[in-house]
């Protein structure tokens, strides 16, 4: 079963949040209708900026510790070298 490890952004440069999820489609949605974490809700994390697809959830949850240890500006670099306009993805992945 896939996973998938994502960053939420509110504009480019702005606030981030990094999650991990099975089905990256409908937490997204949740994440837009308000249902998602609470940090999102509170800093209007709307935009889908970055997302890699793992084998596996073990693998992906790995991933995601490894990337919420990072420096910030290396979470930049990551979205910047797929992502530079930090658009939203959510229609080009899904």
């Amino acid at each position: 079963m896939s996973a998938w490890v994502y960053i939420m952004s509110n504009r480019k440069d702005g606030v981030l949040y990094i999650g991990v999820t099975s089905d990256l489609s409908r937490r997204i949605v949740q994440h837009r209708e308000g249902k998602g974490s609470v940090f999102c809700r509170r800093y209007g994390l709307k935009r889908l900026v970055y997302a890699e697809e793992h084998d596996g959830i073990e693998e992906a949850i790995a991933r995601e510790k490894a990337m919420k240890a990072w420096k910030r500006a290396w979470k930049i670099e990551l979205i910047e070298a797929v992502n530079p306009a930090w658009d939203d993805l959510f229609d080009v992945v899904l």
